[in-house]
């Protein structure tokens, strides 16, 4: 069962289910597979998705000299 109800301008979408529930979703190129963590604390589910080295940003140091 499932519902969305309007919070100011976005909306909350809360689920409950009876029974066994299952959610599955495809993951992006760029996540780290090998990394990828769940915890489920007070009823919360927090999925933590590391990103690749190569897909992270890097700054490079540039020295200009005249």
């Amino acid at each position: 069962m499932s519902s969305e109800q309007p919070q100011g301008r976005g909306y909350h979408r809360i689920e409950r289910s009876y029974g066994t529930f299952a959610r599955s979703f495809t993951l992006p190129s760029t996540v780290d597979t090998e990394r990828v963590r769940a915890d489920y604390k007070a009823g919360v589910l927090t999925i933590t998705l590391p990103k690749k080295d190569v897909a992270k940003p890097r700054t490079i140091r540039i020295d200009i000299t005249e």
